[in-house]
């Protein structure tokens, strides 16, 4: 593998080539492509140290390869292999294969590895560094850090996640009035066994969750949940209640379980649906650039995808708005899907009928999962100066 070139230290006052504001999975692999191909770039991450987010965590095999042309493996990593799916809806239980193996590993490990692989290609990452504003002047950009300080750039990546950047707040997308909520959790023993290789995914009145093992056993349980249910029941431990109450297998996972965390993370106002148009010459990517809703498990995928092509079609003399609109095109139709049945999925009506459809047609979730995934065509594969040798990846 070549030598990363050292990426030029951006210093009070200095004007860097690339700048990215935001660490996660898009944020990351854009700097490590563009670190790679020699590239100035500096990463602004707000948070000083290894932290949790609201994710279900499953990494699809497009996710797993461009995290391999980073040059991170997850299962080096301790990620959990996934092969099958269960839908459980309160006492009705269905199982079917998936039509590929995946991994889930904790975002809390996995942006790190991607963040300390920057470092390795050459992006300096400031850690700490809260981007407050973006404006333009002329032909750079200055961001304003909470600090006081500004940093400067001629080309911007907006890769803040679920967070908007003020002043650069994104369309609610279609289906917005939704609440999330993440927990890990140390299943009993018994328990961890019976999840081990499954996505158990289920549905509850006004919401649905997943459930799956991470790194070390842990377990995942991420859900959403209708904002007019949760006021209806007032607090997440009467939400909780609520859902193992109507649940059955819900309620036998979690039976002597513990909470890894004294609450859960939540996050509001979760804009499914929404994908990106241009936005003043800023490359938007990951939730930035598109949101998908949390059952079909490719939010991962996406962002590592759009972060990638991102940075490909900057180097390539592209503009912004000709990788919006590419992007759009690539992820519209899966994304019109997802949302549609992620609004269906919440209702009354969905939630009864859901048990009865996949009786009927139990083949139905292998194909929603492959019709909502990232087109084949689409895909990106590592630039030569990224290729390394995969047996050091096995």
């Amino acid at each position: 593998m070549r030598k990363p070139q050292k990426a030029a230290v951006s210093r009070v006052g200095s004007t860097s080539e690339n700048l990215v504001i935001g660490g996660g999975l898009a944020g990351g692999v854009a700097a490590i492509r563009l670190a790679g191909a020699g590239r100035d770039v500096v990463l602004l991450e707000k948070e000083a140290r290894p932290h949790h987010k609201v994710c279900g965590e499953f990494l699809s095999p497009e996710a797993v390869e461009y995290l391999r042309q980073a040059g991170v493996d997850p299962l080096s990593l301790g990620a959990a292999r996934i092969r099958l799916l269960r839908l459980s809806v309160k006492n009705s239980l269905l199982e079917t294969e998936l039509p590929f193996t995946a991994l889930s590993l904790s975002r809390c490990v996995l942006d790190e590895a991607l963040l300390v692989r920057a470092e390795e290609m050459g992006c300096r990452v400031r850690r700490g560094a809260s981007a407050e504003q973006l404006v333009q002047s002329d032909d750079t950009w200055h961001v304003e850090l909470g600090g006081g300080e500004t940093e400067r750039a001629h080309t911007v990546f907006l890769a803040t996640g679920k967070h908007d950047l003020r002043g650069w707040n994104r369309s609610p997308g279609r289906h917005n009035d939704l609440v999330g909520f993440k927990l890990h959790w140390q299943l009993a023993p018994k328990q961890t066994e019976a999840l081990r290789d499954f996505m158990e995914l289920f549905l509850f009145r006004a919401g649905y969750g997943g459930l799956a093992l991470v790194e070390g056993d842990m377990a995942n349980l991420c859900l959403v949940v209708r904002r007019s249910e949760l006021r209806r029941l007032g607090t997440w431990n009467e939400l909780l209640t609520a859902v193992l109450d109507e649940n059955r297998q819900m309620r036998l996972r979690l039976g002597g379980a513990k909470a890894l965390w004294e609450r859960p993370l939540a996050i509001s106002s979760i804009p499914y649906g929404y994908l990106s148009s241009k936005r003043e010459g800023v490359w938007c990517v990951g939730d930035q650039a598109a949101v998908i809703p949390s059952f079909t498990g490719d939010g991962m995928s996406i962002a590592l995808h759009s972060g990638a092509l991102a940075a490909e079609m900057y180097m390539a003399g592209a503009s912004a708005a000709q990788y919006h609109r590419a992007l759009e095109s690539q992820l519209k139709r899966g994304m019109s899907l997802a949302t549609s049945l992620s609004r269906f999925m919440v209702t009354r009506v969905g939630r009864e009928l859901a048990p009865l459809g996949l009786s009927v047609a139990p083949n139905a979730m292998g194909w929603i999962a492959r019709a909502t995934r990232i087109p084949e065509g689409a895909l990106l594969s590592a630039p030569r100066q990224m290729r390394v040798d995969a047996s050091a990846l096995s």
